[in-house]
């Protein structure tokens, strides 16, 4: 039975000439860029911009790492674009923000439409057969994604799996959260999602990952790998194993493998490049857990409260913009200003609350966490 391919490259920095080199090795190692793509053909180059902002905070996918791609796709006589449709507001600012656009104007690489889409049928799907896709995406040939390492509060990490979660427009992406607000349903849903878009090729950037209150609020953490896979379920259990996390605990994996996007266990996946071992970091900040698992029916809404990690704000930090509210996907609003005065920050009204956790990944700040509850912190230490 013929292994996943996962390829391994060490880079220290975000140095232009060094991501570059570090790239083009990494595709050499997989047999070259054009076992991905031929001359003549469309090819959307798709970074994570969760919320475009100075790439040294880790929420994006850093430019060097875009700008080495799109200098290699340049070469092959592709016609590129870019694009990516960001939790809050539209593609081309945030792209901007994210210092990605100078680097595609520079390059060549057109941005494309990703505010706006259309329903696409997905038949063969595990759960959800029916998806709104950026035209941009519609309308490429193919693509290639550029995922960020990350911590994510709802599904554990962020890789090479939820990073297509941005090709769908804009606010639609919150009616997946209400809809879903079972973990392993929304992970079972991005899985769909992936398997319907199915990108040529996945190259994470993890030479400064973001660990703890992720994927917006975390830390920066130099782990100095770029990783490279056609198999984004192999990449991302890869990445798990560097983090040291189990990536059974991650609820695309199983999905993942059951849809035919590859394989999560170490023994069917072969690490080409650097070996995998000299990247692991046993300290680095991920909860190291599942997460927890409600049943439906009457009692789902006690449970939840009493059992599920739920968003708290920290109010020396909160400056009170309202980016909480503003991303709450339910209504009422679980988040929001139930006194009346927004001068002071937001409250929640958890028997409201689908624990999307929306408000935390989006918090321009920092001042939104997942807390245990008293006792879930009895019955899932």
């Amino acid at each position: 039975m013929l292994k996943s391919t996962v390829a391994l490259v060490r880079c220290d920095t975000y140095n232009n000439r060094q991501v570059y080199e570090a790239v083009a090795a990494g595709l050499d190692l997989l047999g070259g860029i054009s076992n991905f793509v031929k001359p003549g053909e469309k090819i959307v180059i798709k970074p994570n911009v969760l919320f475009g902002g100075n790439p040294q905070k880790c929420v994006t996918t850093h430019p060097s790492v875009f700008k080495a791609v799109g200098t290699i796709l340049k070469q092959t006589g592709v016609t590129m674009y870019c694009g990516d449709s960001p939790g809050f507001g539209k593609c081309k600012g945030n792209m901007r923000r994210a210092h990605l656009k100078p680097v595609a104007d520079e390059l060549g690489i057109k941005l494309v439409d990703f505010d706006k889409g259309k329903a696409v049928v997905h038949r063969e799907a595990l759960l959800n057969k029916r998806f709104v896709l950026a035209n941009g995406v519609l309308e490429s040939d193919g693509l290639i994604s550029l995922p960020k390492l990350k911590t994510h509060g709802l599904i554990r990490f962020t890789g090479a799996i939820k990073n297509q979660f941005g090709c769908v427009p804009g606010f639609l992406k919150s009616q997946f959260h209400v809809k879903m607000p079972d973990p392993y349903e929304f992970a079972t849903m991005l899985v769909d999602l992936t398997a319907l878009i199915r990108p040529r090729l996945y190259i994470m950037d993890g030479i400064m990952a973001m660990e703890g209150n992720g994927p917006r609020s975390g830390k920066p953490r130099k782990l100095g790998v770029l990783l490279f896979s056609s198999d984004p379920v192999a990449l991302d259990a890869v990445a798990c194993k560097i983090i040291d996390l189990d990536p059974a605990f991650v609820p695309t994996s199983e999905p993942g493998e059951r849809a035919g996007l590859g394989t999560y266990h170490y023994e069917s996946i072969e690490v080409v490049g650097e070996n995998v071992e000299s990247f692991v970091d046993p300290d680095f900040d991920v909860v190291r857990k599942p997460p927890v698992v409600m049943p439906k029916g009457a009692l789902r809404t006690f449970l939840k409260n009493q059992l599920c990690p739920r968003p708290a704000i920290d109010k020396a930090i909160c400056t009170n913009c309202g980016t909480c509210v503003e991303v709450c996907p339910v209504r009422p609003k679980a988040v929001n200003w139930h006194r009346g005065d927004e001068s002071e920050p937001p409250t929640f009204k958890y028997d409201r609350c689908i624990r999307c956790y929306c408000c935390q990944e989006l918090c321009p700040e920092g001042a939104v966490t997942i807390q245990d509850t008293r006792l879930g912190k009895l019955l899932f230490r």
